[in-house]
């Protein structure tokens, strides 16, 4: 039981069937980082994505999830970089929470560059440095790092599920590596 003026800490946890019934219903605020690595000058060296495999095919990625309700978009970011890339990642999260886009995921095409089957979201997407070990979720078959180069690529965006090519395409032009 609560106190009254303090938070429920488990308040924000929705079952399956609450979540499926709260996705039809209500758009849903979600962070999404591009993790990278940076040289000593602050500049973008490479760029991870997650590789996994999605209805009997390989696509890619980027770290993803909700924010809870009471949670800051600090706390959701830091909770699910440590969720997808492991604890000993290390991420060096912004002084300022500013995302360098915002993207309006629809279930259905047309609306937006952005999809998701499952619901109507939007989400605040954000670089974020990485200065340890990072291993890959347990839904992830690896963590793959890229150049800017090859990250921007074809033939990496098109793997890119969702719409988050353009995504990951935006976050490099917002650092200034977009080739």
């Amino acid at each position: 039981m609560s106190s009254v003026g303090t938070p429920d800490p488990n308040s924000s946890w929705l079952s399956e069937e609450e979540l499926a019934e709260t996705r039809r219903r209500l758009p849903l605020l979600y962070v999404e980082a591009v993790p990278v690595r940076v040289d000593g000058l602050g500049r973008v060296t490479e760029i991870g994505t997650l590789v996994r495999g999605n209805d009997g095919e390989i696509t890619r990625t980027l770290v993803s999830g909700r924010v809870l309700y009471g949670e800051t978009l600090r706390d959701a970011l830091f909770r699910h970089l440590e969720k997808d890339l492991g604890p000993m990642a290390f991420p060096l999260l912004p002084a300022n929470p500013t995302p360098f886009m915002v993207a309006e995921y629809f279930p259905w095409p047309g609306e937006s560059q952005f999809t998701d089957s499952r619901q109507h979201a939007v989400s605040m997407a954000y670089v974020v440095p990485m200065t340890g070990t990072c291993e890959p979720r347990q839904d992830a078959l690896e963590l793959t790092w890229l150049s800017p180069a090859e990250a921007a690529s074809e033939a990496v965006t098109s793997d890119m599920e969702g719409g988050r090519g353009a995504l990951l395409r935006a976050a490099l032009a917002s650092v200034g590596v977009l080739p």
